[in-house]
């Protein structure tokens, strides 16, 4: 399965599973992009309008039946309490409950019934989606087209992303969705908790403030990406004391993926990053992957300093900042980090 760049597993556009791996992304917008109408701006009362890229939403009352499109918008939400009636489906970073399981846990411990789940992306099923009877489509952090806006509009009010599709930063991502819920000083608490989240493991980890490490990705023998160092995955990674390796700038972005496909004749200019995490499709991949010369040349794997993980949960999760997400990956990344940093000697 392939994964768009701005969602492998998140934003590999979907990276991940499978081959082309460019997903989660995080992009700023301009503080005017999600504004508020009437006493919205202040207190969160409603009614309040939230301008996107594809048009202004208005919520007129609390909503009671939210859907939500992309990733991220479901576990903010479920974190606000309320838990959606319908999310997108993403089959391959869930479970055996066929659910994300930061999501299924969550929702059985509020004790409210499990999202219904529909197909997304260039197939969206805009028919369950109208059975579900929203109140409001939260979409800040997607790959929603304009015709799939127009069209959703007139079910729901729909809020859609401030700038390009996958390309909302994390906080900004939660304080328009606690925004549309009439509640933005409880999205600036969640915010607030994320970073206290991450500061205190990387508290723990006091070692790592030497470790220099690049994101990498491909999408098969022959290719090699990098993500840029605002990419919501780098960006989970660096706050937990490690240092990007500032040589993603010397490369051109990718459109719509914030990575630059650098190809594998330049993995020589990852010498100086002493870890390199990664994700892999699947083992037959990462055989294939690690076996090329080039890419087994680059220091950080001679070392086996790679942190990778074959658990397709674990590596949606640890490619988006969100309330449920960065609790559940932090528990299960330092194990791994620590490994690789001690095979890298550092």
């Amino acid at each position: 399965m392939s994964v768009e760049p701005s969602r492998w597993p998140h934003r590999l556009s979907a990276v991940a599973a499978t081959a082309s791996l460019l997903v989660l992304t995080a992009c700023g917008a301009s503080d005017d992009s999600a504004t508020t109408s009437g006493k919205g701006s202040s207190g969160g009362a409603f009614p309040v309008t939230l301008k996107s890229a594809l048009g202004s939403a208005t919520v007129k009352s609390e909503p009671q039946r939210i859907v939500t499109l992309g990733q991220g918008s479901a576990e903010t939400a479920i974190a606000l309490g309320h838990t959606p009636v319908g999310v997108e489906e993403y089959a391959w970073g869930s479970d055996k409950t066929g659910y994300l399981p930061w999501v299924h846990e969550a929702v059985k411990k509020s004790g409210d019934p499990l999202p219904q789940q529909f197909t997304g992306g260039e197939e969206l099923d805009i028919e369950a989606i109208t059975e579900l009877a929203p109140d409001l489509i939260l979409a800040p952090w997607s790959g929603l087209t304009q015709k799939q806006y127009d069209v959703l509009k007139d079910i729901a009010p729909t809020v859609a992303y401030p700038d390009k599709a996958w390309s909302t930063d994390w906080d900004e991502q939660i304080g328009i969705i606690a925004t549309a819920l009439g509640t933005p000083a409880k999205g600036d608490d969640l915010v607030k908790k994320i970073k206290t989240q991450l500061a205190d493991a990387a508290a723990t980890r006091p070692n790592y403030k030497n470790v220099s490490f690049s994101y990498i990705y491909t999408s098969g023998p022959g290719t090699l990406g990098v993500f840029n160092g605002t990419e919501q995955r780098v960006e989970m990674v660096s706050s937990l004391g490690l240092k990007v390796d500032p040589v993603w700038k010397r490369f051109k972005e990718t459109e719509g993926t914030d990575s630059s496909l650098i190809g594998l004749e330049n993995a020589d200019k990852l010498k100086n990053s002493d870890l390199l995490f990664t994700f892999y499709a699947d083992a037959k991949s990462k055989k294939e992957i690690e076996a090329q010369p080039l890419y087994a040349a680059m220091p950080a794997v001679q070392k086996d300093a790679l942190v990778t993980s074959d658990s397709n949960a674990f590596v949606t999760a640890s490619s988006m900042l969100n309330p449920l997400t960065v609790p559940w990956s932090i528990k299960r990344y330092l194990p791994l980090i620590d490994a690789a940093v001690e095979k890298a000697g550092k």
